[in-house]
């Protein structure tokens, strides 16, 4: 019996070795292990990212291999596999995978290569079938407490970062029916033109208020005379 084909019997249990219904059901289900369906992986490796075309990613099988005398293997790097992007048209959400993440590789039915390359209808490449080949990585499994996050919840949006939160757009509009609050130490607008406030009722300050130079609270005028004269502008103290 040549060597290769003895090391295929040596997976298999004695009963499984000696014709008949075990046997036949030893090779269906050998044929049936080498079907690739969805296996969960860690991130090792992320290529593109940010504001450009989804990437890939090179993964490792977490479920490591076991023989038929029960060895233990861990599965190799699956290179190059798509990752989801939550998209449609030119919009997205960009939250990209990184190394250590841990999510799900689901394997497609036939050879996706040609469909990689193109980005369009394809024949494939070879007559491969459920293939660690034909990987498509979905994050978001089994990982730990976010950093920065949006949270949606019974009664209200969270958006959090430890960092900077940046909006970038033509206009930004709030509409707020009991109104925008600010516990935040400062706050600034600078404008390239004209800063205007606007407000119904007034607007009012706890503290001073300075136009340029010169203060709200406490600032002097120029050129005062008596009587019914008036004074001139304020100026800087």
């Amino acid at each position: 019996m040549p060597k290769s084909q003895q090391n295929n019997w040596a997976q298999y249990r004695p009963e499984q070795t000696q014709g008949g219904a075990g046997e036949i059901g030893a090779i269906v289900s050998g044929i049936v292990s080498r079907i690739q369906t969805v296996t969960l992986v860690r991130v090792v490796k992320t290529k593109s990212s940010g504001l450009a075309p989804v990437g890939l990613v090179d993964v490792q099988p977490l479920v490591a291999q076991i023989s038929g005398d029960g060895t233990v293997t861990p599965h190799g790097i699956i290179y190059n596999v798509p990752y989801f992007r939550l998209q449609g048209g030119g919009n997205a959400v960009i939250i990209d995978p990184e190394p250590g993440d841990i999510g799900m590789c689901g394997f497609c039915s036939r050879d996706i290569s040609s469909v990689k390359q193109n980005k369009a209808p394809s024949a494939p490449q070879s007559r491969r079938r459920f293939d660690y080949s034909d990987g498509l990585y979905f994050g978001g499994f089994l990982n730990g407490t976010p950093k920065q996050y949006i949270h949606f919840k019974d009664g209200g949006i969270k958006l959090f970062s430890p960092g900077d939160i940046e909006m970038e757009a033509a206009n930004i509009r709030l509409n707020a029916q009991g109104g925008v609050s600010s516990t935040s130490q400062t706050f600034q607008a600078n404008t390239k033109t004209t800063a205007k406030f606007t407000g119904g009722g007034g607007i009012s300050s706890d503290g001073d208020v300075k136009a340029k130079d010169v203060s709200l609270l406490d600032h002097p005028h120029s050129g005062v005379q008596s009587g019914n004269d008036q004074s001139g502008k304020p100026v800087a103290t």
